[in-house]
């Protein structure tokens, strides 16, 4: 059955907006991108010590589960010059690629967790999806996108650098 996944993309070494254009057309062979959000330009947050970020969301039509797309997203990151085991945690990357949503799933494993853990939290995320998934409800708290964006205290400096981006 297709689900509609929603991702969360960004770089802060290189050409930032090549990578995640990048990115996007590799995700495209893992099933369809229906919508792509505005690049927004970020400030890093837990590890500040850092280049910004370039940030956007992405819906991903899929036949894929979970645990297969993952996988397939971390061949897409390492293939794209990211090596997790080499990195500082949460550092400069060429690419992140986070599964937000997927359907109206609920995933708990040792590997993934969706709805994505953090995502409440950052506004580098919230604000391109709710772009692109305003009305979406989030399974677990049972709010909208656009809800749970409005409900973020003020800081974390994200600032729209580009209209939706083709890959």
């Amino acid at each position: 059955m297709r689900q509609t996944a929603y991702l969360s993309l960004g770089s802060n070494v290189g050409d930032r907006q090549q990578h995640l254009r990048d990115a996007l057309r590799a995700l495209g062979k893992l099933g369809l991108v229906s919508a792509i959000s505005s690049f927004y330009e970020t400030e890093p947050v837990e590890y500040t010590q850092q280049p910004w970020f370039v940030n956007c969301a992405a819906a991903l039509e899929t036949y894929q589960s979970p645990n297969q797309l993952l996988v397939d997203i971390l061949k897409i990151e390492q293939a794209m010059g990211r090596h997790r085991e080499a990195t500082v945690a949460k550092g400069p990357r060429p690419i992140d690629i986070d599964i937000l949503l997927f359907g109206n799933s609920v995933v708990e494993t040792s590997s993934l967790t969706i709805p994505h853990p953090a995502m409440l939290e950052r506004r580098f995320v919230l604000e391109p999806l709710a772009e692109i998934a305003a009305e979406v409800h989030h399974p677990v708290v049972k709010r909208t996108i656009r809800e749970l964006r409005d409900a973020l205290p003020r800081g974390q400096a994200v600032r729209r650098i580009s209209a939706n981006a083709e890959p």
